[in-house]
């Protein structure tokens, strides 16, 4: 997938400047897509020279003006073509930590059992972000609620796969840990398991 594509994702949203969008690929799509905001303005000039985006200047008088993006007639039909698209194989999981797993038993143990509580305390801080998020969207209201009458469930529905994949990582840390735990000779009180809020 283009990281156009989730560009024009993200500016479903509304119209965005540049930074927004980075501030926003960092708040919610970058449970599936990742994007440096170089890249983003990179790919925002391009997709402007291509006639998918259109951009306006907002002058700001203590601040440098701003550039806010908004897609063209040409841009939402590109989206829809691509949604229309057959979808590529899903991605496989490319995870230095699964090597050092996987390695584990020639290597370090307490090194790798080390950097499976760093990925404990990641997925605990992103997960975080995301119930946040989820009830900053739901604001007081069921998700069948929210699923029935919200303009756009996109990215609700993307935002729950973040949810999951965080509450799966914290998961398998624990198990991971109390399996690891259990080959070292002094080995300690099992980990608790993690359990997240259900959704």
């Amino acid at each position: 997938m283009a990281l156009r594509n989730a560009v024009m994702a993200a500016l479903l949203e509304g119209e965005a400047s540049g930074y927004d969008l980075a501030k926003g690929f960092d708040a919610s799509v970058a449970n599936f897509w990742m994007a440096t905001p170089q890249q983003l303005y990179r790919e925002l000039e391009r997709m402007e020279a291509d006639g998918l985006v259109t951009a306006r200047v907002v002058e700001q008088e203590r601040r440098p003006n701003k550039r806010l993006f908004s897609l063209t007639d040409a841009g939402l039909e590109t989206v829809r073509a691509y949604t229309a698209e057959p979808p590529a194989r899903p991605t496989a999981i490319r995870d230095e930590l699964m090597v050092k797993v996987q390695s584990v038993d020639a290597g370090d143990i307490e090194a790798v059992r080390s950097a499976i509580r760093e990925r404990i305390q990641w997925s605990t801080a992103k997960l975080a972000r995301y119930e946040r998020l989820q009830a900053h969207l739901l604001d007081g209201r069921t998700e069948d609620e929210y699923l029935a009458t919200a303009e756009r469930i996109g990215p609700y529905l993307t935002l729950l796969r973040g949810i999951s994949f965080e509450q799966d990582n914290l998961r398998w840390s624990a198990l991971a840990l109390n399996r690891l735990q259990q080959r070292t000779p002094a080995a300690t009180a099992p980990i608790a398991p993690t359990t997240p809020a259900t959704t």
